[in-house]
């Protein structure tokens, strides 16, 4: 057990301290403010402050964990061995960054609550974060820094117990067009022949009316491969529907039809089901309400795990509704074209509310990104950029999760590079 001295236990001190130290680190810890309680300890202990009690290991701190609210800081990224720091203390901390102060700020999203350029459709944008202007969006630099604080700990207190976590993966696939012939309507189906006609693609014309005549499967229909891929894996899947309303013509699919409800319920049979809030309900509580509960009316289960369309989070606003229908995961901390580490961690954290100050249920899953993110087609981009990601997390002993599509696993050429990455490198077997 490691014992904290601080002049005052804010919020901000407990929920950053508990990750680093407890999350990441699994180290039991107990805080106290009584000078004369710490003195007396005679265990592995460290005081956090402005000033060092004496000669004991002292931790340098930058300000931010004590005071309320936000404002814009200076922040100053320096190289700090194989990884970067900011918040630089003085040669008296036994660190020269402070990680507890700079983890805050990445983890409770601070740069996106202060005034930002939005994108078009309201999103913060990755080229806004101090992340990606910086160089450090694919390193999760809060795990890195854990570690860093470990070997200090250790190197003085070699007796101190740890316990060690297994790296996990946690797969997630949309399923906003289940079907791409399929359950369309008659209307739609109509204009899609006429497409196919019109710009001479027969032979998505002539797959087109095989589907419709039930001769062969639809060609988003993947659930089966998904579900048989993952049977017997080390992995965690979550598959997520869209119930509300499509943010485009084209993904916008009758969901009270019958085949749609029992695909929902057999995809559920064998792994988690969550829900895609839609991109237009996500300033309208009720209909996000709505929207699980039709879920949950499916499934006969309460909803545990969402994302939002669009990676639209307007915080803290999205967050709280979230906290208020009582789910309990959130899987949109990602960019919608970047890979990397959104809130710069490979550990599942809780979301702190900047505005009220206080620490929430609710779990966000730091998801790395998404296909679409990256290029079809090309194995390199799969190798050098998501497999670097991958490994750095299995090295941390993370959680690594990346967003696909059901679409992606087509069966058709393009797809072979997803197809081998889902089936071998995310569900490794026994």
């Amino acid at each position: 057990m490691l014992f904290i001295y601080t002049q005052k236990i804010t919020p901000r001190f407990d929920y950053i301290f508990k990750h680093i130290c407890t999350r990441i680190l699994g180290l039991k810890i107990e805080f106290t403010t009584s000078i004369e309680e710490f003195i007396a300890f005679k265990g592995a202990k460290l005081s956090y402050g402005k000033q060092a009690l004496g000669n004991e290991l002292f931790f340098q701190s930058q300000g931010i964990l004590t005071v309320q609210g936000f404002e814009d800081i200076e922040v100053i990224v320096k190289p700090w061995g194989e990884t970067i720091g900011f918040f630089q203390m003085s040669d008296k901390s036994a660190m020269a960054f402070d990680i507890f102060a700079a983890a805050f700020y990445l983890l409770s999203r601070y740069e996106e609550y202060v005034p930002h350029v939005k994108d078009e459709l309201g999103r913060f944008p990755a080229t806004e974060s101090l992340a990606y202007r910086e160089g450090f969006l694919k390193e999760p630099v809060i795990d890195i820094w854990a570690y860093k604080f470990k070997e200090i700990l250790l190197k003085q207190f070699p007796d101190l117990s740890f316990q060690e976590r297994s790296f996990q993966i946690h797969n997630i696939v949309e399923a906003k067009r289940p079907f791409e012939f399929l359950q369309r309507g008659v209307l739609r189906n109509i204009v899609g022949f006429g497409g196919d006609l019109w710009k001479v693609k027969l032979g998505r014309l002539f797959q087109r009316i095989r589907v419709l005549m039930g001769l062969r499967k639809d060609p988003y229909d993947t659930f089966t491969w998904l579900l048989n891929n993952s049977k017997s894996s080390h992995s965690n899947l979550t598959v997520f529907f869209l119930l509300g309303e499509g943010f485009s013509f084209r993904e916008d699919f009758n969901t009270k039809r019958e085949k749609f409800r029992r695909l929902v319920k057999y995809v559920g049979d064998y792994c988690e089901v969550g829900l895609v809030f839609s991109y237009h309900s996500l300033d309208d509580e009720n209909r996000l309400k709505q929207e699980k509960s039709q879920l949950e009316e499916i499934t006969h289960r309460n909803l545990v795990s969402s994302f939002n369309d669009r990676q639209l989070i307007k915080l803290p606003n999205v967050y709280r509704s979230l906290v208020e229908l009582e789910v309990q995961k959130d899987f949109t901390l990602f960019y919608y074209n970047e890979i990397g580490f959104r809130a710069s961690t490979c550990t599942p954290f809780l979301f702190y509310d900047l505005d009220y100050e206080v620490k929430t249920p609710l779990i966000l899953y730091p998801v790395v990104g998404k296909s679409l993110a990256l290029n079809f087609g090309k194995e390199s981009d799969i190798e050098g950029t998501l497999m670097e990601v991958y490994n750095r997390v299995k090295d941390l002993n993370g959680c690594f999760s990346f967003l696909c599509s059901n679409r992606d696993f087509e069966y058709k050429k393009e797809n072979k590079t997803w197809r081998y990455f889902f089936s071998e490198i995310l569900n490794p077997h026994a």
